[in-house]
């Protein structure tokens, strides 16, 4: 065990890391980050997957506007922006401040804010109380999958 081709190719590689050789570190590097977003992941819209991070909500000057999906703003729908799930995705978004919970349809994309995971409707963040503090840390779970067809 650990003395066939491949165990002497990843020993070559982690001398090269060790020993200086940029290419091998910045490839080490580059690795490393895409592993770290496959870990978290990039949006996968099967049941299951979570989420965590900052979560705002729609500002009232948006009513009416059409959404990424085509669909007018709404704020008294239970409606959500997330940059990567397909239009349709059901999610759970849980303020985990005080662990209040809503679910909620994905038809817009955003936030458009670094940092940001979720912009939710009006409706939501009154239930989530998070009006009053504008933004606050949320974890967010795919309960279902967008309806085949979806579009992204």
């Amino acid at each position: 065990m650990g003395h066939g081709p491949e165990h002497n190719m990843k020993n070559y590689f982690n001398r090269q890391i060790m020993h200086g050789a940029p290419w091998a570190r910045r490839a080490a590097l580059a690795g490393a980050l895409v592993a770290g977003l496959l870990a978290t992941g990039c949006g996968s819209s099967r049941p299951g997957f979570t989420q965590t991070g900052q979560g705002s909500y729609y500002a009232n000057k948006f009513r009416g506007r059409p959404t990424a999906s085509g669909a007018p703003y709404r704020p008294s729908q239970m409606t959500a922006a997330h940059n990567t799930l397909p239009f349709g995705t059901r999610i759970r978004v849980t303020n985990v401040r005080n662990g209040r919970s809503v679910k909620v349809t994905v038809n817009d994309r955003g936030p458009h804010v670094a940092g940001r995971i979720v912009d939710v409707s009006g409706k939501a963040a009154r239930r989530l109380d998070l009006v009053r503090a504008g933004v606050v840390p949320v974890r967010l779970e795919v309960i279902r999958a967008a309806p085949r067809g979806g579009s992204r």
